[in-house]
């Protein structure tokens, strides 16, 4: 994922692929203990892309996003 793709996006939208990228983000960890990762540089990519949108997210002043994301986990979770 790109810088640009990731300023494009809308803040609700970079709010879900943050959580979506997180969980792959525990997958392929999961995966790498059990040594069934076959491309070890996913994990690499995965952290790089959720280090560009948190960087989006606090540029544009976001306040709070480990909070704001821990609220979406709880709330998916209470569903």
């Amino acid at each position: 994922m790109k810088s640009e793709e990731v300023r494009a996006m809308k803040t609700d939208e970079l709010h879900q692929e943050l959580e979506r990228l997180r969980r792959k983000q525990f997958e392929l960890r999961s995966q790498s203990v059990t040594e069934k990762l076959e491309d070890p540089t996913l994990l690499m990519k995965t952290r790089r892309d959720i280090a560009r949108i948190l960087t989006v997210m606090r540029e544009r002043g976001e306040q709070n996003v480990e909070q704001y994301q821990a609220h979406l986990t709880a709330a998916a979770a209470r569903r």
